[in-house]
Parts: C-alpha cells; structure tokens; sequence
C-alpha cells in the first residue's frame, strides 16, 4: 500500500516504524491498524497474546510488523524490545504509550495495591516505555511520542481517585518530556480522550444509569468512537503536526469546555 497519491501527503507514514502498546485490543489496536493503513511498519505489543495477530493484519495493508507479548511494567523486558525493534527496523519514528487500566473505587476503598497498579502501568511504565524510544529518537534527532491520557486528568471524577491521579502525571510528563527532547527532534504530545466504548470501558457502561451520566456531561451528546481518537494520533503521528508539541489534545465532545 502505498499512500503517494493522498491529497494530504502530510499525513504519509511511508517508511515510518511505529511502536504501539496495549495493541491486542480497543484503541491500541485500532492506532496500529490506521497507522499501518497510512504506511507505517509496526511492532506491536500488549500483554494479551492476540497482539500476535496483528502481524496477518498489518502485512495484509503490505506492512511489516513485530508483534511482541509484553508487560510493560517490566522495565527490562521494555528496553530489550525496543532494542529489538532497532535491531528489526534500523529506527524507532513513533511511539504510542496506549496500555493502561482503571480500576474504579471511591476515595475511601482505594487499597494499595489498586493504586500501585493503576499508577505502575499508567504513569510508571509509560514513562520508561518514553525514555527507551526517546534515546532511540534522541540518537537519531527525530522522533514522535504520543501518550494516550483521558479527559479524566484534567477534571474530576467519583472513583477515579488513582486513575484521575495517573493520568494528571501523564498530562504533564508529557509537557516535561516535550521541553527536553524538542531541540533533538522528537515531539511528545498526549491524547486526551473522553470515554470510548472498548473492552476495557465496556462493564462500566453495564452499570445502571453510568452511561447516561457520562453522555449529560458531553455536549456533543454521545460518547467518542475509535476513529475519533485514531484520527488524532494519526495527526500527531505525521508531519501535519510537525510544530506542536508538549500538546495534551483533548477529544471529549466538550466536556472540558464548562
């Protein structure tokens, strides 16, 4: 697949690698799929073992990937995959950090272990999982980074006490990251989404009377769907986008507008 002929050659990922984690399934999966449709090679990681069919998918759009079962919160496991990638691709031209968990309890049951999980994978992993590209990006002075954070750090939420609390810490690594590696060529920015219906969200939305509580705060009036976030990693990813950085883009329908 080639994307020459697109009237937006800007957003051409041709002869791009694309390292996208919490790929298996949902949005993860979706970003490395849209990525490869744009022409970008992927390795592609999740602990889930499904990741592995990613590689069908993507050398079907006529793209090479990796596909790597991979917890991210093991710190060595991260680098040696990333040397992998190098190895594999000879570059590393963008990273999606997209693997990440909720575990939804009110400020007074948040247990300890709830917390170092939510926090270890959100903010802890997703930082090393930045600083093992970014050398790579840094050493080759360009780079894309794009953090997959929520609306929830940037408002308030009931029994979102650790996740509102990770993803706060995403929003702004992701600015730190930014000032640091812009003068080697790397652009760090997140991705804030609003809810989106994936098998993550998906027992949430089961509870009686949740959905219609997240729908009354969205002005656009629904929840978000996977192209409306794909969409905006793709920007992020390509050279349309190649002035913004330290960026948290916010795709909530309004919320954040009150």
């Amino acid at each position: 697949m080639t994307m020459s002929s697109t009237p937006f050659p800007e957003f051409d990922l041709s002869g791009r690698v694309a390292i996208v984690t919490g790929a298996a399934r949902g949005l993860g999966r979706a970003i490395a799929l849209d990525f490869a449709r744009y022409g970008a090679d992927l390795v592609a990681c999740d602990i889930l073992p499904e990741v592995r069919t990613l590689e069908a998918q993507a050398g079907a759009l006529g793209r090479r990937a990796l596909a790597r079962e991979l917890d991210v919160c093991d710190i060595p496991a991260v680098r040696a995959m990333v040397d992998g990638a190098v190895k594999a691709f000879g570059r590393i031209d963008i990273l999606v950090n997209c693997a990440g968990i909720n575990i939804p309890q009110s400020a007074l049951e948040v247990t300890e272990d709830a917390w170092d999980k939510i926090l270890g994978l959100n903010l802890k992993a997703l930082f090393f999982c930045c600083q093992a590209a970014g050398r790579v990006m840094v050493a080759q002075a360009s780079g894309r980074i794009i953090n997959i954070s929520s609306t929830m750090g940037s408002v308030g939420m009931a029994r979102r006490a650790a996740y509102s609390s990770s993803k706060a810490g995403v929003n702004l690594l992701t600015k730190v990251l930014a000032i640091e590696w812009a003068p080697h060529g790397v652009n760090v920015n997140a991705i804030a989404p609003t809810f989106v219906e994936t098998p993550l969200t998906r027992p949430m939305f089961e509870e009686r009377g949740f959905r219609d509580s997240v729908v009354s705060q969205i002005p656009k009036g629904h929840i978000a769907n996977l192209k409306d976030v794909t969409g905006a990693a793709l920007y992020l990813a390509a050279d349309a986008s190649a002035m913004v950085t330290g960026h948290v883009l916010l795709v909530d329908g309004g919320w954040t507008a009150h």
